[in-house]
């Protein structure tokens, strides 16, 4: 991802830019939410109940585990609990943004919180970590959390409306977009041997772990793959060390 001249560029300019980088993550999330618009229908959630989870919760995952929660009659208390463990993985991400967002005001940190997901998070921090001194990123990372907040809304109303008028529409696989999506976004990353120890070994345990209640496996495999990285990480760092002291000796 470059941005051309973005040492000048304006708000409006970074906006834009990040609205349209954040294309390619609205592709993939749009069949899941038109996928959550017809179970929601099909669960008998009204339409002002089901677009205002999507306008208010605005977590995918989160909100496909509260509708089959609430389909089996859970206790609000167990629907907050499990949403909330399910969603732990934005501290990382938080943790990941705050050097670069640490110096705005707490209106635009409350707002980019509110907005923080999987994909948003992907395309900002690759903004953030480009080596221009451009004032304006978080206008950048507003326009990437817009560009998906609207498309989400609107594929949901999609669902919603037209969803049970498709003949076994969530039969179609439609959600294999999404894994497809998380992929891409992982591929960048994969530069070096920490990393790829990281995300081989979150996987193999998420993969393991997926019978564990409350989706708590997903947070298992996400500490485990960071302890493998920070492992990996430090033993490589160890290596270099030695290596570098024999050579010199």
């Amino acid at each position: 991802m470059k941005v051309a001249n973005s040492s000048l560029s304006s708000p409006q300019q970074e906006f834009w830019r990040g609205a349209r980088a954040e294309i390619p993550m609205v592709i993939g999330a749009t069949p899941f939410g038109i996928i959550f618009g017809t179970l929601a229908a099909d669960a008998d959630l009204s339409l002002l109940g089901a677009l205002g989870m999507s306008a208010l919760v605005f977590a995918g995952s989160a909100q496909f585990i509260a509708l089959g929660l609430l389909n089996n009659g859970a206790s609000l208390g167990i629907l907050f609990l499990t949403t909330g463990i399910v969603n732990l993985r934005h501290l990382l991400y938080s943790v990941s943004l705050l050097p670069h967002v640490k110096s705005l005001n707490q209106g635009w940190k409350s707002v980019l919180g509110f907005w923080l997901t999987d994909e948003t998070f992907v395309v900002a921090i690759q903004r953030y970590q480009q080596p221009d001194h451009s004032p304006h990123k978080a206008w950048y990372h507003l326009g990437a959390s817009l560009s998906l907040y609207v498309s989400w809304q609107l594929s949901t109303w999609v669902g919603l409306t037209v969803g049970n008028g498709i003949p076994a529409l969530t039969d179609w696989g439609l959600e294999f977009a999404v894994v497809v999506t998380f992929i891409g976004m992982i591929m960048p990353y994969l530069q070096s041997w920490s990393m790829g120890t990281t995300v081989l070994v979150a996987g193999i345990v998420a993969f393991l772990a997926n019978g564990i209640p409350h989706q708590l496996g997903l947070i298992v495999a996400a500490l485990t793959g960071i302890l493998a990285g920070l492992i990996t990480d430090y033993w490589g760092s160890r290596l270099s060390i030695k290596k570098g002291t024999s050579i010199d000796a």
